[in-house]
């Protein structure tokens, strides 16, 4: 298993460096910078750090982000202290959610959130099949 963690303020600018580390993450792992894939990754990774500034920086200063590649699969937690989970229901989920669905799906993946065990918070998980090339 390769592992890449990230801690980030959660401020608009975490956006543009979850980017950066992830898009290093992908070629560190061996992943094609400039494909589709990549494209689908970091536009998902953008979508739900964006989503934790917009709903959960007035009760979580920090944003995790983990990148967990294993068994041909690239999963992403997303981590917050706000311990309201979304509705991840197709008809309440806000076109971003919806796009992050429809997105892991074309990869062979998915999306969930979990409450935090011990603390405060819930990691939103999304999980993408790696490409054969």
């Amino acid at each position: 298993m390769w592992r890449r963690f990230l801690t980030l303020p959660l401020v608009p600018e975490a956006v543009r460096q979850v980017r950066r580390d992830t898009g290093m993450a992908l070629w560190e792992y061996g992943l094609r910078s400039h494909s589709a894939f990549a494209d689908a990754v970091l536009w998902v990774v953008s979508e739900l750090v964006t989503n934790a500034v917009r709903h959960a920086a007035d009760r979580s200063p920090t944003v995790d982000v983990t990148l967990a590649f294993a068994a041909g699969r690239l999963v992403i937690g997303v981590a917050d202290q706000d311990p309201r989970l979304p509705d991840l229901a197709r008809s309440a989920m806000g076109e971003g959610l919806q796009g992050v669905t429809e997105l892991t799906a074309a990869y062979g993946g998915g999306l969930s959130v979990e409450a935090a065990v011990h603390h405060c918070g819930k990691t939103m998980l999304v999980w993408f099949a790696l490409p054969d090339d």
